[in-house]
């Protein structure tokens, strides 16, 4: 089944196809690259007006309820420097004085108003039952005033104080808390402290002394008439369009106590309080809040700032905002206007670019259709007349002046190429033959010269290397014999020394085995796969722990294997060392061991070996087991996988690896329980074992 072409080869095979791309990119790619950045555009201008709009309301909120505050203090000094007040206190009876001071109290708009001694004792109070705290002379604006001074500021009073002043006061302060969306958590169902605006003046005597102190405030709790004037400064008609809302609120701590904002029915949010993610930042971290935010049933542009006591204390909020559902609207009906009129236009401009790049391709879809006929064995296809005398129509008329010379040429170029056919044919075939046995020759050949070498060097070294392998095993046993019962502390070092020193002379005879495989002449013994496995890990421990390599084990094979033990303990060694090397900064090796089953047949064990490490290139996967061929460049000798190849297909078992390069490799021997020699002529130790049946044949003779 043929596939379809891609994108890609319809565009490379059709120049109808390039036009349409030419001309119709710049709509399709450009106008919506366009329509995304006026998109983001209008967005970051967009927030960025709210954003100046938000902070400017909240600027001018601030500069009211500033003004608001430092109004009540002129009010409160300009009663206590009155004449009118200094008469009182000269000549009036207490119950003149607080008649008196009612009358200040309604004239300035105070919730309470009071005059204290010099000394700081209550002396009146516009109050009936006006008490005077115990604590209420560490009060900044008091303090002040005693000190001679006018001072006005916010303060936090708790319900105690608050009935000291005046009940009336405590009860308007009363306040249930509503569940609110996204609030932090609060144990409290009720907010009863209260918010004000104390000041606090000196009253000086005819001879610039102090007299008394005049004190007095104004209670925030409840009081809506301030935040309805400060949004209607803030939002005057017509300053936000659209039929968006303006709100003002002031909270103590997070809790809504004076608000414009609307709960349901007309029913102010009093009780309501502020999210936690907006509490954090403004009393919290004593930072403004400027963007857009949930409050409480609705999306508005919102600007918070802390409210500070005296004491530079944040106990409060001031907030304003406006509602921006019908801003949001309006821009994203603008937007969508404007996307309207770009697709159009780009609807519009497609139509008349495709019309206009019709007249041109035209042209070249019938000089194509004439090749396709052509290349379909129509040799006499034409593209004949057309309308068109432009370039494409000359290109039309000249390529069928060159069809008709090409089919002249055809007949007598066919006649040379198939005698030319010919006489390459043989000639390839006489080259090729000589090639593949150039080939073979040279391969035999290199490998003659490299076992001839090797077989050369085998003999010396292992003349060389016996010798001292004698010595060392022969002063063991002079060692075991001085030592005596001394020796018995390190009794199991001294056999691994000696088995060692025995492995590096069978090793010496493996590489004679490996030049020379005709002289095999091994012998078998029954193995456990495991334990060899453990004895292994002994004698490599050295080298896994100075590449902190992390070594786990699964050793389930419960059969043994007949094979020679020294030469399966090099095969598993040069796969461990393998490993390690391959995991030159750490990282973990896996040993493992089970039964082979093949084909329902218990055929004997098999060993896996697999690393963390760089892995195997795949063009080098077929290639590891052949001699010589080594991947670490600058050492190795690329004999140990052939040597540990040829020891185990030797009695009928093999090898198998697989590898991804950057994850590792992992080498699996299979060993059978009962050895299978390869008693073919040419099968590595045939010689030595037919030698060695002969023998043993002589000797039952």
């Amino acid at each position: 089944m043929s596939r379809a072409p891609s994108l890609a080869e319809r565009l490379a095979g059709s120049v109808r196809a390039k036009l349409l791309v030419l001309v119709l990119a710049p709509l399709l790619l450009g106008v919506p690259l366009l329509l995304g950045l006026v998109w983001s555009w209008g967005n970051e201008a967009y927030e960025r007006l709210l954003g100046f709009k938000i902070s400017s309301d909240l600027v001018t909120a601030h500069e009211y309820f500033e003004r608001v505050k430092s109004g009540v203090g002129r009010d409160l000094s300009a009663l206590a420097n009155s004449r009118l007040l200094a008469n009182a206190m000269a000549h009036s009876a207490p119950a003149t004085l607080q008649r008196q001071l009612q009358s200040m109290a309604l004239a300035d708009g105070l919730d309470f108003l009071r005059l204290l001694n010099a000394d700081g004792t209550l002396r009146a109070s516009a109050a009936q039952s006006s008490q005077l705290p115990a604590a209420w002379l560490a009060m900044p604006a008091v303090a002040a005033a005693l000190a001679g001074g006018a001072f006005t500021s916010i303060e936090l009073v708790g319900p105690n104080a608050l009935e000291h002043i005046d009940p009336a006061l405590r009860r308007r302060a009363y306040l249930p808390l509503v569940p609110t969306e996204a609030a932090a958590p609060d144990p409290r169902s009720v907010e009863d402290r209260g918010m004000v605006i104390h000041a606090a003046a000196p009253v000086l005597d005819d001879a610039g002394r102090l007299a008394g102190v005049l004190e007095g405030g104004v209670l925030l709790n409840g009081n809506l008439a301030i935040v309805d004037r400060i949004n209607a400064i803030v939002y005057k008609e017509g300053s936000l369009p659209l039929g968006s809302l303006g709100t003002a609120t002031l909270f103590l701590g997070d809790t809504r106590i004076a608000t414009n904002v609307r709960l349901f029915e007309g029913r102010r949010a009093l009780g309501t309080r502020v999210s936690k993610a907006v509490r954090d930042q403004v009393l919290g971290a004593g930072k403004d809040w400027l963007g857009t935010a949930f409050v409480v049933n609705d999306h508005y542009v919102s600007g918070y700032e802390p409210v500070v006591n005296g004491a530079g204390q944040r106990i409060g909020m001031l907030y304003v905002g406006f509602l921006e559902a019908p801003l949001r609207q309006a821009k994203q009906l603008g937007m969508f206007a404007l996307f309207a009129i770009f697709l159009v236009v780009s609807g519009i401009g497609t139509v008349l670019s495709l019309r206009w790049a019709r007249s041109v391709f035209k042209p070249i879809e019938r000089m194509n259709a004439v090749i396709q006929r052509i290349e379909r064995g129509d040799a006499a296809a034409r593209v004949g007349p057309l309308a068109s005398r432009d370039e494409v129509g000359r290109l039309a008329g000249e390529f069928d002046h060159l069809l008709d010379t090409l089919a002249a040429k055809q007949a007598e170029l066919r006649r040379w190429a198939d005698e030319l056919d010919r006489k390459v044919m043989e000639r390839t075939a006489e080259l090729a033959e000589t090639n593949a046995s150039l080939r073979r020759a040279q391969q035999q050949l290199v490998m003659s010269e490299k076992l001839a070498a090797i077989g050369e060097l085998t003999a010396g070294v292992a003349h060389e290397i016996n010798n001292p392998v004698a010595v060392i095993q022969g002063n063991l046993d002079v060692l075991r014999e001085v030592l005596g019962p001394d020796a018995e502390p390190v009794r199991e070092e001294i056999r691994l020394i000696h088995q060692q020193a025995d492995r590096i002379r069978q090793i010496v005879t493996k590489l004679l085995q490996f030049a020379r495989p005709g002289e095999f002449a091994g012998y078998v013994e029954a193995v456990d796969v495991n334990g060899l496995i453990n004895d292994c890990l002994v004698l490599t421990r050295h080298n896994l722990e100075k590449r902190e390599i992390e070594v786990h084990t699964r050793l389930e094979a419960g059969v043994g294997i007949e094979i020679n033990r020294s030469e399966l303990q090099q095969v598993l060694i040069n796969l461990i060392v393998n490993a390690v090397q391959a995991m030159p900064n750490g990282g973990r090796l896996d040993l493992a061991s089970a039964d082979w089953f093949e084909d329902g047949l218990h055929l004997g064990a098999v060993i896996h070996v697999s690393d963390t490490g760089q892995g195997i290139a795949g063009e080098d996967l077929d290639r590891i087991f052949d001699p010589f061929f080594t991947t670490k460049k600058g050492s190795g000798t690329g004999l140990g996988l052939s040597i540990s190849y040829t020891i185990v297909q030797r009695y009928g078992g093999r090898i198998t690896v697989s590898s991804t390069p950057g994850a590792g490799s992992a080498f699996s021997v299979w060993l059978r329980s009962q050895p299978e020699y390869d008693d073919s002529p040419s099968a590595p130790g045939f010689e030595a074992r037919w030698r060695r049946s002969q023998e043993s044949g002589a000797a039952g003779a």
